[in-house]
């Protein structure tokens, strides 16, 4: 059975051998590639791979790479593709924490653009506008 964040702390600052607290909890603990994360996105959402590549707005061979695992984007065109596939600011979220990249974070001013943008699903050339409007890059 899966643990939570909070058991696995727990579990980790007790004890004593790393090797055998990473044998054990192997079910809980794993980061999920990201072409099996953006496939199973794909599969939940009714997207075609072809749909999210054209909504991204990114070079369709990148796309393919990164779809593959040949390529692993940059965060900003991650986000990109979060916004192609029509994602919640919270499967958003989830995505970016179990793929390894930083969340994104409301305390920073670009990331709250972002954030809001999610929320009220906005598109993301709609999103880019919106940060071009107050001054911040784009994603890209």
């Amino acid at each position: 059975m899966k643990k939570t964040t909070e058991e696995l702390l727990l579990l980790l600052k007790n004890t004593s051998n790393i090797n055998t607290y990473l044998q054990q909890q192997k079910d809980s603990i794993h980061t999920l590639e990201l072409p099996e994360a953006l496939e199973q996105l794909l599969t939940e959402k009714s997207i075609s791979k072809g749909d999210c590549i054209r909504r991204s707005g990114l070079d369709r061979t990148y796309c393919y790479q990164i779809f593959s695992g040949v390529k692993r984007p940059s965060r900003d065109k991650l986000l990109a593709l979060c916004f192609a596939m029509s994602l919640t600011a919270d499967e958003a979220q989830v995505l970016l924490k179990q793929t390894g990249y930083v969340m994104l974070y409301a305390k920073n001013e670009r990331d709250s653009v972002i954030l809001f943008s999610l929320y009220h699903k906005l598109t993301l050339t709609a999103t880019n506008e919106l940060l071009f409007d107050i001054g911040l890059p784009p994603i890209e």
